[in-house]
């Protein structure tokens, strides 16, 4: 019976299509492609006001769940099954994916760090634990991992950066590592897949990066790891084969939540189109602008072109814990083999599309902007195009902004998956220019409620909604139909280009 009403409706769409292409003139009945027609009609049927009856869902949903839907809440679990259970009744393939984060951690007593036979350092002066790590207590041979002593003039090292800086290292070692220009959660994540104990990170020398101090790196990581000053470092690099006691005595409490990800029935598995936007809220709000927005948009756009008979399988993502540090896109990006990553063609993120005194900012996928990180992975230029295009069509300016590692575009970029998307500011101030492109308020933030609990309902632009929700439909079915602009990947290999993008924790 659910098969003959999907024909059905298929045969519904596919008659509404060939009407309008035999209506279209004849220059573009000529010329058009799937793409085009597609991109039209879902354009056409995304609408801004039921983009906004599902942000009053989610509205209701944290008024119902003391004014949150940030994990670990009943706010998350709730916005999670209202977006599963609308993508299932339109036909997709849910799965919820596990997602981990740290619901608490404290340190019992401060952390060891002591060579045999020589200094024992001070914690939380020469030396901190990075939290959450987990407790350990490991008395083992420190082995250097692709150091830069002295440091060069301006930081540069890409120390632990690469799995290949780990070729040789023995596994039990505690890794010693030096900061630089990679995120540190990338340098415990190769020391882990090296068998290290344990790892030290210090500090990497130059003015102003000499000592250490308390970090959180948000992520979970499965060994004791600390963050010491350079000259810690130094010293231990100088000593080959010194034997270290390290100690960390912590509570660590695990909480999981769900990744909610979406995939077409139709389409061709090995050419995948992916779509992003996470669901949760911070703990002080709602979260109906960040990122209910984004949020919304996208299951709009999805229950729109469900029955569309795409090329390409289309996947669509809801992410869990972006908050508290892009856990649930990490995570899921974790959990891809090389095969599975190299089928996604594009990734397209929508992080904050409503603000209320909002730019239409697009990711500088070519960098022509020449600020902050450099341009994203091959095929990023072409999808920030894509999406100006659209906006031109509709005589409105745009904007670059960076990739700069703040949202779940991050670990796509960092296995050089090309990716795009469209945001609208956050705390940050609207320029005068910004102003005479956009209208708004120069020198105000784009969302004065950025992470607070007036990022309500009325905290949203209705027309940036509308605007972004059509642009994010037509370049969605554009992709879905036809990925010739988009390179072919041919390698997984990190550039980097892609691994200087993400700042946001650079280490």
């Amino acid at each position: 019976m659910r098969m003959r009403r999907f024909a059905v409706a298929l045969g519904l769409l596919l008659t509404t299509v060939l009407a309008a292409v035999l209506a279209a003139p004849p220059a573009q009945a000529r010329t058009g492609g799937l793409d085009d027609v597609f991109a039209e009609l879902l354009v056409k049927q995304v609408k801004g006001t039921n983009v906004a009856k599902h942000l009053k869902a989610l509205q209701a949903i944290a008024d119902a769940n003391g004014g949150t839907r940030a994990v670990g809440t009943p706010g998350y679990r709730a916005s999670r099954d209202y977006v599963a259970g609308r993508l299932r009744r339109a036909g997709y393939k849910v799965t919820l994916q596990p997602v981990k984060f740290v619901e608490s951690w404290s340190e019992n007593t401060p952390p060891t760090l002591a060579v045999q036979g020589g200094a024992t350092y001070v914690p939380n002066e020469d030396f901190f634990t990075f939290e959450p790590s987990p407790s350990g207590d490991v008395t083992a041979q420190v082995q250097a991992v692709d150091l830069t002593l002295p440091p060069a003039p301006a930081p540069s090292s890409t120390s632990g950066c690469e799995a290949a800086d780990f070729a040789g290292f023995v596994a039990g070692r505690i890794a010693l590592v030096q900061r630089g220009t990679c995120p540190f959660v990338t340098k415990v994540e190769n020391a882990l897949a090296a068998g290290a104990s344990a790892i030290i990170i210090f500090n990497e020398g130059q003015p102003g990066r000499t000592d250490a101090f308390a970090l959180n790196l948000s992520g979970l990581q499965g060994l004791p790891m600390v963050f010491a000053d350079f000259a810690v470092g130094q010293a231990l690099a100088a000593t080959p084969g010194a034997t270290v006691h390290l100690k960390v005595d912590a509570n660590l409490a695990l909480g999981t939540e769900d990744n909610v990800i979406a995939e077409s029935r139709l389409g061709d598995p090995r050419e995948v189109v992916m779509v992003g936007a996470h669901l949760d809220s911070v703990t002080e709000g709602p979260g109906i602008n960040d990122n209910g927005s984004g949020s919304a948009a996208i299951l709009e756009v999805a229950e729109r072109m469900a029955l569309y008979p795409v090329k390409h399988k289309v996947r669509f993502a809801f992410w869990a814990a972006e908050e508290i540090g892009l856990l649930g896109s990490t995570q899921y990006v974790a959990s891809l083999s090389q095969q599975q990553r190299d089928r996604v063609r594009l990734y397209l993120n929508f992080d904050m599309i409503a603000s209320p005194n909002h730019a239409y900012k697009l990711y500088d996928g070519d960098d022509s902007d020449g600020m902050g990180s450099p341009a994203g992975p091959p095929g990023s230029a072409q999808i920030e195009q894509r999406l100006a295009t659209f906006f031109g069509s509709r005589g409105l300016p745009t904007v670059g902004t960076d990739f700069d590692g703040r949202s779940d575009y991050g670990p796509f970029i960092a296995i050089g998956i090309p990716s795009g998307g469209i945001f609208t500011g956050a705390e940050g101030v609207k320029t005068a220019e910004e102003a005479a492109l956009f209208g708004g308020t120069a020198g105000a933030p784009y969302d004065a409620c950025y992470h607070q609990a007036c990022d309500t309902l009325a905290n949203v632009n209705a027309t940036a909604l509308d605007v972004d929700s059509d642009a994010i439909a037509d370049s969605v079915a554009r992709y879905a139909f036809d990925l010739r602009s988009i390179p072919t990947r041919t390698t997984a290999a990190t550039t980097t280009a892609a691994r200087a993008a993400l700042t946001g924790a650079a280490g």
